[in-house]
């Protein structure tokens, strides 16, 4: 049964929470967990050994919380709560199994838990019936709805297209494009093990074909969904990729990035009907900008051709940190999510998600 509390207009629902990963997303989806009196945070699973027995708190730079991280995920499955918010590197792109984290994923939810996940599951029906069906049993058992979400994949390739979409009575293309500059981005795994930069060319393509059928999958994800939106099923995505070398040694906060290694990266998605594209997602991703100029800026674009036709374009500094962004997203669909009916649930079937009014 879930907790109350009480506020200036009245008593109000308390949801506990559960953070699932602590890399740098993680680590701000619990600082947001705990600053807010409407969530409690009721436990956290880490993967690095040093964590384990350490209070969440203190792993993120707060008091104490009272809550001691574990690597056990079965006392994560034993705990009382309403939501898990799964935020570990997709364990497809570093060479993993695509199946562990849906078999993680809905052991949380027979267990009772809701799930909001930014690994991916943005629009699991894009991953044919078999993958939906097992959700959708999980979802059944545990009377437990599963919503992925992020920033981007996410917010920017999906909702934010959808929105501007609702001024155009008819739509003929989407493109969306993003530039994302990660000199100052901390991750070794995302930045290096995932996403390549810092690799050697030949390090870095014998680990293309992983990486891309990781990209190919979740951004297929996000095309579908927009196809829902707009009221079709697009009938395939062409993926294309292009990077980079180092022409000088520099260093980023993650990894050095030593002269004729892999610097920059740009990936391109077209969801296609009738043998023409209808969504077009470009990614660009950059060590340095500052020293990597060719591309795009860092920066945001969408725009959707139809009639009328809209444009909305922004420099770097449209979204002030992306990591805290990415954590506030899930945060905020935590009581959406826990309200909803069991089952798969996507931006197309949840109220518009919203932040909180300081000091509220």
């Amino acid at each position: 049964m879930r907790a109350a509390y009480e506020t200036a207009t009245g008593t109000t629902t308390r949801y506990r929470v559960v953070q699932w990963a602590t890399g740098a997303v993680g680590r701000s989806v619990i600082r947001g967990v705990i600053e807010r009196p409407e969530f409690e945070l009721a436990g956290v699973r880490v993967f690095d050994p040093a964590k384990v027995g350490v209070d969440a708190g203190t792993l993120v730079g707060r008091p104490p919380a009272g809550v001691i991280a574990t690597d056990d995920p079965y006392e994560i499955l034993a705990l009382d709560a309403d939501c898990v918010i799964y935020a570990p590197i997709i364990s497809q792109a570093i060479g993993g199994d695509l199946r562990k984290d849906l078999q993680t994923v809905c052991e949380l939810l027979s267990s009772g838990k809701n799930v909001i996940s930014l690994a991916g599951m943005l629009y699991p029906y894009a991953r044919g019936p078999e993958f939906t069906s097992e959700l959708e049993r999980a979802c059944k058992t545990g009377e437990t709805s599963v919503f992925g979400t992020g920033v981007n994949p996410g917010f920017t390739t999906e909702v934010l297209p959808l929105v501007l979409s609702g001024v155009c009575r008819r739509v003929d293309h989407i493109y969306v494009r993003e530039c994302a500059d990660f000199s100052g981005h901390p991750s070794r795994l995302l930045i290096h093990e995932m996403g390549g930069l810092g690799k050697s060319e030949e390090e870095y393509l014998k680990a293309l074909p992983t990486y891309r059928g990781a990209m190919r999958d979740l951004f297929t994800e996000s095309l579908q969904l927009v196809g829902a939106g707009l009221g079709v099923t697009l009938d395939h995505v062409d993926v294309s990729h292009e990077y980079l070398l180092a022409d000088e040694d520099f260093e980023i906060q993650a990894v050095p990035i030593p002269r004729g290694t892999v610097a920059a990266g740009r990936w391109t998605f077209s969801g296609m009907v009738g043998g023409r594209p209808l969504v077009t997602i470009e990614c660009v991703h950059k060590s340095d900008a500052r020293r990597v100029t060719a591309w795009e800026s860092p920066g945001y674009a969408v725009r959707v051709h139809g009639r009328p036709s809209v444009t909305l374009t922004a420099d770097e500094d449209w979204v002030s940190n992306g990591i805290t962004a990415a954590a506030a997203f899930a945060v905020n669909a935590v009581p959406a999510v826990c309200e909803a009916a069991p089952g798969i649930r996507t931006f197309l079937d949840l109220p518009v998600l919203t932040g909180r009014a300081a000091g509220v």
